[in-house]
């Protein structure tokens, strides 16, 4: 096997392991030191997620959540299709997130989309357009599903309040929470 190509995996595989191993809150300082992502302040990456062929184009607002599997797509690679008449050809756009954004586990980010402030994308959308600021989306493709005043109205009425760190407290007191609600 070609040296350089070893070097290349290598340098792969030890750019995944230092991401696998830091801390959520530190993830977003590895992706952009190494793959020119931008970042706002407190900005959590939970898992490894995908930056796409083109991650300087991805651009993500303050305090932000980003879960296991997410995908950025900066492209269109169907234009594929269309290399033997027109060699080289390429459909490239930014996505840009907003602050104060959770994107649920293994969401996918289509290329040009714009996600507004203050959003909750549920695991699993693929959001294809622009979502709106205070909206919670979900589905394939993605489709507003409330706004953020009406979760927030459901997450007060069926959500538990923790401040407990130590994770057997914290088992405790949320079986008790729940055996409360019934």
């Amino acid at each position: 096997m070609n040296p350089g190509r070893v070097i290349s995996m290598l340098r792969k595989l030890y750019i995944r392991i230092r991401i696998q191993a830091a801390a959520p809150s530190a993830r977003a300082a590895l992706y952009a030191r190494y793959y020119g992502m931008e970042f706002g302040e407190n900005v959590r990456i939970t898992g490894i997620i995908s930056p796409g062929s083109e991650p300087y184009l991805i651009r993500v607002g303050d305090n932000v959540t980003i879960t296991e599997g997410v995908v950025f797509h900066t492209h269109d690679g169907g234009a594929w299709v269309l290399r033997e008449r027109h060699p080289g050809l390429n459909i490239y756009r930014r996505v840009l997130v907003g602050s104060n954004v959770f994107i649920g586990y293994r969401a996918q980010i289509m290329p040009g989309v714009t996600v507004g402030d203050n959003v909750v994308i549920a695991a699993g959308s693929v959001v294809t357009r622009d979502i709106p600021d205070n909206s919670v989306v979900g589905g394939v493709p993605a489709e507003v599903i409330k706004s953020l005043e009406s979760y927030e109205a459901k997450v007060l009425e069926e959500g538990i309040c923790l401040s407990e760190k130590d994770p057997e407290l914290r088992k405790r007191a949320i079986l008790e929470a729940l055996d409360e609600k019934g």
